[in-house]
């Protein structure tokens, strides 16, 4: 395996906190931007960046020899409500990151976005949309892993929805929709990010869907069981 020196904007969110002490065990080098306020809650796996993740100015000079950018900034709890907190973090963070990372010379650009199309969280998806395409036109090899909807500690109340995802796959008319929605575990999703940390896209930019992501993980899991 080739280890890799990996450099995660939101390490201490939900994802980023499950991820890096899992990349860690495979022996990546981890860097993470962290708001002063919040560094103790930084997993004790990675190295401390102070900086502003909407502001590239603040870290980018610190990438330094890491060759993978992880992208994990996101408003908690979205909402249609959280329309103007999309641009101003998910839109702009997306934007910094991607700049930094080109200054940088990274090489491998991973990043977490949503399903699409999600027509009941519109302004939502049209946010992701965009900080899309700004990876896509930046030139950066790129990774865009698509889950709907991460299950894990005190994120469980979708799982009622379960059963009509079922049906769904059944359904020859939403089974497209249903594989789309359907959900993926933290454990599946670390996995899957570890999956695109050390297998870079052939082509320019690779999109996962939530199929995607949950073979990647569990394929991920099983190497770990054999360590």
């Amino acid at each position: 395996m080739v280890f890799n020196n990996v450099f995660i904007t939101g390490g201490t969110g939900f994802v980023g906190s499950h991820l890096i002490p899992e990349l860690a065990k495979r022996g990546h080098r981890i860097r993470a931007v962290v708001r002063q306020q919040s560094a103790a809650r930084l997993p004790k796996d990675a190295s401390a960046v102070v900086g502003d993740a909407t502001r590239a100015e603040s870290y980018y000079r610190n990438i330094g020899d890491c060759d993978t950018f992880v992208h994990l900034i996101g408003v908690a709890h979205p909402s249609p409500s959280k329309a103007a907190e999309f641009r101003s973090i998910d839109l702009e963070s997306t934007r910094q990151a991607v700049n930094a990372a080109v200054r940088a010379g990274i090489q491998k650009f991973v990043y977490v976005s949503v399903a699409q199309p999600l027509p009941v969280m519109a302004a939502y998806v049209e946010t992701w949309k965009q900080c899309e395409d700004i990876i896509t036109h930046s030139g950066l090899k790129a990774s865009i892993l698509r889950p709907f909807y991460i299950l894990g500690p005190g994120r469980r109340w979708p799982i009622f929805l379960q059963p009509f995802l079922a049906i769904g796959r059944q359904l020859p008319s939403l089974r497209a929709t249903a594989e789309r929605l359907s959900f993926v575990t933290i454990q599946q999703m670390s996995g899957a990010l570890i999956c695109a940390i050390e297998n870079p896209p052939v082509q320019d930019v690779r999109i996962w869907t939530a199929s995607d992501i949950k073979d990647a993980g569990e394929r991920v899991a099983r190497q770990m069981s054999l360590v």
